[in-house]
């Protein structure tokens, strides 16, 4: 054993190399290590030895230990400090390496190293005194008189000056004064320059400093640089020697303060400078005090940051100005869009009040209507008739409420909703925000973002709304929050309340035209690097294309058409243009001046070339869709009936036959329950009616359905049918079917029946006519009480149609076979029944 006196350290000892950081007798270090020989030590010295013994160890400072335990050892420090391993944590992340934490004891010369492998283990001479760290003493018991004394007593009353600067609230600087009292002088030039801030190059001055008076020499300018530095930071500070001291002094609590300080000061007045309301200003101010005081290398601190950041970025009083010129507002939506008129009003209506009164909360619309019709297109074109930012948040799919309303800042990773984010990147707080399909939405455990929505979209609530990452209330109402939806249906339904619907219903053959020639073909034509000069498409072949080659509400798909077309036509271009010297014109089929688009390869075309009806198959293929439907009405026992789908109306027809039986209904056609109980209401009505209307079984008997199978059929059996809407439809089918006469070739209908024979009214009518015009049928039977909604129908449709009111279903027979429906005479004369009132 080596001995200095009193405790002793084991003469011989394992050696830690390190060249990071500079154990001080007396402190406590943190020490990574991953290097072989170190590894190895810990491994078969610290975590497999039992006895206290085994747990000292020799730290050398300034020694890096090789990379592989094949290179030789480098010179090793001389001076050393024995320590004890107080804890060793091990992981294999990023690689296999140990944390130790190891406490000082006292120094220790390397007399010479013993053996180099598996690890370093040296004979080693005491240098210090151990008890001297760790047993508190007496106040007597300093160092001599002389100048050793006179050192000594400098370096307290710099120790005590220090400690008086500073806040005995951190508990560094209670351990600090607890030390300053308890351990004897010698050991203070350690202690301290352990706790202050110096490099790991002083720190080596101290440790190699072996006599007592050049330690104390080498530790007291450290002591008096630390104590200018405070006084320093006071005055340029301003500040009061107890006013903010918890972040200077110690290397524990101290940042880069410079920077730092520039950079808190430069937020502070960003705080100041967003004219954030008084509540969000106090919770900024709250937040940045804590940031001030917290050290750079806390987690918390980023997070602090980024929220204090996005709080100044948000538009909390920029807006922009409102363009309230209806004139030109209103030439602007016209050159936009085509029809469309009710949307157009309703933002004419919004910008007429603007202008007469100032403080209007923004409106919260709802367009509802098929795909393709323009929804999200004629949101943007209101942003710019308004001369506002516009942004568009997507739902589509969105099943986590945190998406609506942020996440909390307890989260890691977590954020602003989608609605604040926005306010962000656009930067005012008088946005367009298009919701994008809001029918769409989903639910799953996170929660349900429509209940979220709730609070967004409700012009009473919105002007607090509270996002969960921001916690204070952020006003909403002056936004401009247009929702998008295919249907209402599955919109819940205190959702759709807080909204104001508009339907957008599909365009009629017309106005698809008037769409196509007015956008579309300018459109696709600049997409396609082509000109009206080089490519004309005439009025009949426009309307070819929209009746013959697309059936749909909107005109996604007829825009695709007129894409393929230009693309056809470009490859001529580019034929042309490549052989056009090689060639001699004059090949070519002329038609009233212009090219035909023909497959003949010799010659380059002329310009422009004409897109015809011939042209419109060579390009599109054979047509996708007929128009005619009369074909399909040649046997008694079908009738053509209207549905509503999301896409827009369709016709739809209802097929009947009968045989011999037991008076079985069959229904095929993917039918829903609705359906399926009008199926047999339809049948009802016309048995208790059977003999007004002269209808028979197989054999000519008076019950229609007596020994005789009744099978239903609705055609394309692969689309799930449901809704009020065929009862009619159904009726006029097994009316037919049951008399043997054909229905009218030019009659469609749509009305839900009653058991007592009263047509009773349906939704969805505007698209339903719209697709029966399409499909060139001449008579509509409708509801009486549907009569309301045909103001809706463009003049053209309603001068085309003949529309047939109907409160009965006496009505509806009527109309649906030529001649009429026969009836008993006095069938319909209902007796009067006078009030005995």
């Amino acid at each position: 054993m080596a001995s200095a006196g009193g405790i002793q350290i084991p003469n011989r000892l394992p050696l830690l190399l390190t060249h990071e950081g500079v154990l001080l007798p007396g402190s406590t270090v943190r020490f990574s290590v991953d290097s072989p020989r170190n590894m190895q030590l810990v491994g078969q010295r610290l975590l497999k030895g039992t006895s206290l013994k085994s747990t000292i160890i020799g730290v050398i400072p300034n020694t890096r230990d090789p990379e592989q335990d094949s290179d030789p050892l480098p010179p090793v420090h001389q001076i050393g400090t024995a320590g004890i391993a107080v804890q060793v944590v091990g992981s294999n992340w990023p690689k296999p390496h140990y944390t130790l934490l190891i406490t000082g004891l006292c120094r220790f010369r390397v007399s010479s190293l013993l053996k180099e492998r598996p690890f370093v283990l040296a004979e080693v001479e005491q240098l210090d005194k151990l008890e001297q760290y760790t047993t508190p003493t007496a106040e007597g018991a300093t160092a001599e008189d002389g100048e050793l004394g006179e050192l000594s007593q400098r370096f307290y009353q710099a120790a005590v000056q220090l400690l008086g600067m500073l806040d005995m609230s951190v508990p560094v600087v209670a351990k600090f004064r607890r030390l300053l009292d308890s351990l004897p002088r010698e050991t203070l030039p350690d202690v301290v320059a352990s706790m202050i801030r110096t490099s790991n190059k002083e720190k080596l001055q101290v440790l190699d400093a072996v006599s007592l008076e050049e330690r104390f020499r080498k530790a007291l300018p450290m002591l008096t640089r630390q104590i200018e530095g405070l006084k320093l930071l006071q005055k340029t500070r301003k500040m009061s020697p107890d006013s903010d001291k918890r972040v200077t002094g110690f290397s524990l609590y101290e940042d880069d303060e410079g920077e730092d300080g520039d950079d808190m000061a430069a937020l502070e007045r960003k705080i100041h400078g967003a004219s954030m309301p008084e509540a969000a200003l106090r919770v900024c101010l709250k937040e940045l005090k804590r940031l001030k005081k917290m050290p750079q290398s806390m987690p918390e601190y980023a997070l602090t940051r980024n929220y204090l950041e996005l709080m100044v970025e948000l538009p909390w009083s920029k807006s922009t100005k409102d363009c309230l010129d209806i004139r030109a507002a209103r030439t602007l939506l016209d050159n936009d869009h085509y029809a469309m008129d009710k949307l157009k009003r309703r933002v004419l209506e919004y910008l007429a009040v603007r202008q007469l009164k100032t403080s209007l909360k923004g409106p919260i619309l709802c367009f509802v209507g098929p795909p393709g019709v323009g929804k999200t297109s004629v949101g943007r074109s209101i942003a710019r008739t308004l001369g506002r930012e516009f942004h568009r948040i997507a739902l589509g799919g969105v099943c986590d409420q945190s998406d609506i309303r942020g996440h909390r800042r307890t989260y890691v990773g977590s954020m602003p909703g989608r609605i604040i984010n926005g306010l962000k990147t656009v930067g005012v707080n008088n946005p367009v925000f298009l919701l994008d399909e809001v029918d769409k939405l989903g639910k799953s455990l996170q929660g349900d973002p429509a209940a979220a929505l709730l609070e967004v979209l409700d012009p009473e609530q919105n002007h607090s709304f509270t996002d969960h990452y921001l916690n204070v209330a952020f006003d909403l109402s002056q936004v401009l929050f247009i929702a998008t939806a295919n249907t209402t249906a599955t919109i819940p339904p205190a959702l759709l309340d807080r909204m104001e619907v508009l339907q957008v219903p599909g365009y009629t053959q017309e106005e698809k035209l008037e769409i196509a020639h007015r956008h579309l073909i300018p459109n696709q034509l600049e997409q396609h690097g082509l000109t009206p000069q080089q490519l004309l498409l005439p009025q009949d072949s426009t309307q070819n294309v929209i009746s013959r080659y697309t059936r749909e509400a909107g005109v996604r798909s007829l825009e695709r058409k007129i894409g393929a077309i230009c693309r056809a036509v470009a490859v001529k271009v580019a034929e042309g243009h490549r052989v056009k010297e090689a060639t001699p014109s004059g090949q070519e089929q002329q038609q009233e001046g212009f090219v035909v688009f023909s497959s003949d390869k010799a010659a380059p075309p002329e310009m422009p070339i004409v897109i015809d009806h011939v042209a419109l198959k060579d390009i599109l293929g054979p047509p996708l869709f007929d128009m005619e439907v009369s074909e399909r009405l040649t046997l008694p026992g079908v009738a053509l009936g209207l549905a509503w789908t999301p896409l827009g109306g369709e016709i739809m027809f209802v097929e009947a036959s009968r045989m011999e039986g037991e008076g079985q209904l069959t229904l095929t056609g993917q039918l829903g329950d609705v359906m399926k109980e009008s199926a047999h209401l339809a049948i009802s009505w016309l048995r208790a009616n059977a003999r007004t209307y002269q209808l028979t079984n197989l054999v000519g008997g008076p019950d229609p359905m007596e020994g005789t199978d009744i099978h239903l059929h609705f055609p394309a059996g692969a689309v799930t049918k449901d809704g009020p809407s065929a009862g009619v439809t159904m009726v006029t089918c097994l009316a037919s079917l049951f008399s043997g006469r054909l229905v009218r070739s030019d009659v469609a209908m749509t009305g839900e029946i009653t058991l007592r024979g009263l047509v009773l009214p349906v939704g969805g009518i505007k698209d339903k006519v719209l697709a029966a015009h399409r499909a060139g049928v001449k008579r509509v039977v409708l509801p009486k009480r549907n009569e309301k909604d045909l103001e809706e129908l463009p003049a053209n449709v309603r001068a085309d149609l003949d529309f047939v009111m109907a409160g009965n279903l006496d009505d509806v027979l009527n109309a649906s076979f030529d001649g009429g429906f026969p009836a008993k005479a006095g069938s319909h004369s209902h007796p009067q029944i006078s009030s005995k009132l």
